[in-house]
């Protein structure tokens, strides 16, 4: 997902996105729901919140983590 469409989704969640980095940015908005804050912890892969909008993403963003 672009940075434009986490901030779209920021702002309709009532938060000010501001020039917060993505991953920031999402784990204030995974609190804001309700959720974890676990953006890009997937390291190993698995994951068991498998209705995570930000699932696809989460799991390309650990493994660049693993591999940076």
């Amino acid at each position: 997902m672009k940075i434009q469409r986490v901030r779209e989704i920021a702002r309709e969640q009532g938060l000010d996105p501001g020039k917060a980095e993505k991953a920031e940015l999402i784990k204030v908005i995974q609190i804001k729901e309700g959720n974890f804050d676990c953006f890009a912890t997937a390291h190993e892969g698995v994951c068991d919140q498998t209705g995570c909008r930000w699932r696809e993403d989460c799991f390309a963003a650990a493994r660049s983590a693993i591999n940076s």
